[in-house]
């Protein structure tokens, strides 16, 4: 029978295998997702191409149509609970 000393010795020597093959496993994974998302990363273009889309920033105005449906379903949903 070996000595505790030498079934330590073989424990922490499989630890620092498993702990070992999992940091190269998470390498590897941020490396691989690193690279799809440089791979696939979105084209940039000019804001000359962009000039009609409005920006988050800008409010667009509301029609007094869906103000009222929005208040009336507002008030449906507070008379029903």
């Amino acid at each position: 029978m070996d000595s505790i000393v030498q079934q330590m010795l073989d424990a922490l020597g499989i630890m620092v295998l498993g702990m070992g093959l999992v940091f190269l496993f998470l390498t590897t994974l941020i490396g691989a997702v690193n690279l799809v998302a440089w791979k696939f990363a979105p084209v940039k273009s000019d804001a000359s191409d962009h000039a009609d889309v409005p920006r988050a920033g800008q409010p667009q105005p509301i029609s007094p149509k869906t103000v009222a449906a929005i208040t009336a379903a507002i008030h449906q949903y507070r008379v029903k609970a």
